[in-house]
């Protein structure tokens, strides 16, 4: 690997000494993956016999398969180890109102939903319309409950939720020097003037990024570059252009470090964000900084309530009521909407969103077809086996069968109807019963063939 001459001459001068082994680690063909563990699920020993990551709860050392059992079914999310700490950082409690403001592809938003144990809110926002497509996958696929999912742009949000949030974190779009090893194309775009770029774009986003902290909220910055022009620098900026925000000290553990004041105006508390440098931890580069809002702040009240689809029908909410007692066992509170024929569990207590531009108000539960109810796959990565009324258990090889697309014949026949699937006690699916034939219900865009090393 060539590093750019410029990158070089730039950290020479500001690493010195520590300078040959930052760009030992940066040339070595290392490239340390990891993944965690969704605690909503009842994990398999093996996911959680590799090495922890000492800094991420549920967070691990190694690779997944994207065709694996545990992947599709959101047991686990393939997370680079460095990337969780920001998630960490943030944590989230259960309860708390929260903004994941650049979230795709969904990483950070799903360690912050483990946090919340599916209580609280959850808003997640993309702006990019290809990209917000993926975030809403991966949420789907991990079974967060309680997610707002928005695709828009941080001056069309701050005015919605205006000193709305207990966290709002802001995983900012950077030069990605952090991320040489991993992704060497980053260097291509890579110049002086293109982080100067980023750093304009991140004054931007952060400048309606703090609107939306509520008073004693907190704002988590980070970036995946090692420039301090977007890291103390941006702190820096920030603390002076925003008087009632000020850095509380990060939790560091596992090799991450203080971040260097000498790198922008010499403020003390910059050392109170955290540096994650490749050749100190097993890694690659980040930057994160907590920021706390003074709690005597003013406040703008949020106008309005949310309108986000159309209330049910009396046939409606009859259909939905019957599937949900007889599949599920119960019919879960909350507040449903329809937006054209599909049904979904909504967030409670929103502020009027008609000025944004919401790309899925909650829950996917289904689909009402003429005289029926179809449950939606989201409903099923959501379900707990052990408290949903109708499950049935399949077997690897029928799952791979599952995933491809095909339907399952069973030895004998059960009750007819839907059925929460389940394999190696997690939720796969919903499948319809009629005699021995499980119709399968697996969306035809995610299908898949499984393949021997993917088992392994």
């Amino acid at each position: 690997m060539n590093l750019p001459d410029d990158f070089i001459t730039k950290y020479q001068g500001l690493l010195g000494d520590e300078a040959p082994a930052f760009f030992a680690s940066l040339t070595t063909d290392e490239n340390t993956a990891g993944y965690r563990v969704n605690p909503q699920r009842q994990v398999p020993a093996k996911l959680t016999a590799a090495p922890g990551v000492p800094y991420a709860p549920w967070g691990y050392f190694g690779g997944v398969k994207g065709r694996s059992l545990a992947h599709q079914s959101g047991t686990v999310y393939s997370q680079e180890p460095s990337a969780m700490f920001v998630g960490a950082t943030a944590a989230p409690q259960p309860g708390e109102k929260v903004l994941d403001l650049c979230a795709a592809p969904g990483g950070k938003t799903t360690h912050l939903a483990s946090y919340l144990q599916g209580r609280g809110l959850l808003v997640t926002n993309e702006i990019n319309r290809k990209r917000v497509r993926v975030l809403a996958e991966n949420v789907e696929r991990f079974g967060v409950p309680n997610a707002l999912i928005l695709n828009d742009s941080p001056d069309t949000l701050s005015p919605v939720f205006p000193d709305f949030f207990d966290k709002v974190l802001v995983d900012a779009p950077c030069s990605g020097e952090g991320m040489f090893r991993k992704d060497p194309a980053a260097m291509d775009y890579w110049s002086l003037d293109y982080v100067q770029d980023c750093a304009t774009r991140q004054r931007e986003i952060l400048t309606e990024a703090v609107k939306m902290v509520k008073p004693g909220g907190q704002l988590i910055y980070s970036t995946c570059t090692f420039a301090p022009e977007e890291d103390e620098q941006m702190m820096a900026w920030l603390v002076q252009t925003f008087p009632d925000f000020s850095l509380v000290p990060v939790e560091k553990t596992g090799g991450v470090v203080d971040a260097r004041p000498e790198w922008a105006d010499g403020n003390p508390d910059l050392a109170k964000a955290a540096r994650l440098f490749p050749q100190l931890l097993r890694g690659e580069g980040h930057f994160v900084a907590k920021l706390q809002r003074s709690a005597d702040a003013p406040v703008h009240k949020v106008k309005g309530r949310a309108k986000l689809g159309q209330a049910l029908t009396n046939d409606q909410r009859q259909l939905w009521q019957a599937f949900a007692r007889e599949v599920l066992g119960t019919v879960p509170t909350g507040d449903l909407v329809t937006v054209k024929d599909q049904l979904f569990l909504a967030p409670s207590d929103l502020p009027d969103l008609k000025r944004a531009h919401v790309f899925r108000p909650g829950l996917h539960l289904g689909t009402f077809k003429k005289n029926r109810f179809e449950p939606a796959y989201a409903l099923a990565l959501a379900s707990d086996p052990q408290r949903t009324a109708h499950t049935l258990a399949i077997d690897l090889d029928q799952w791979q069968q599952w995933v491809h697309g095909d339907a399952l014949t069973l030895t004998e026949a059960p009750a007819k109807g839907w059925y929460l699937l389940t394999c190696d006690a997690q939720s796969v699916g919903f499948g319809k019963v009629v005699g021995t034939t499980v119709k399968n219900f697996f969306p035809k865009g995610l299908r898949f063939t499984v393949y021997p090393e993917d088992l392994l």
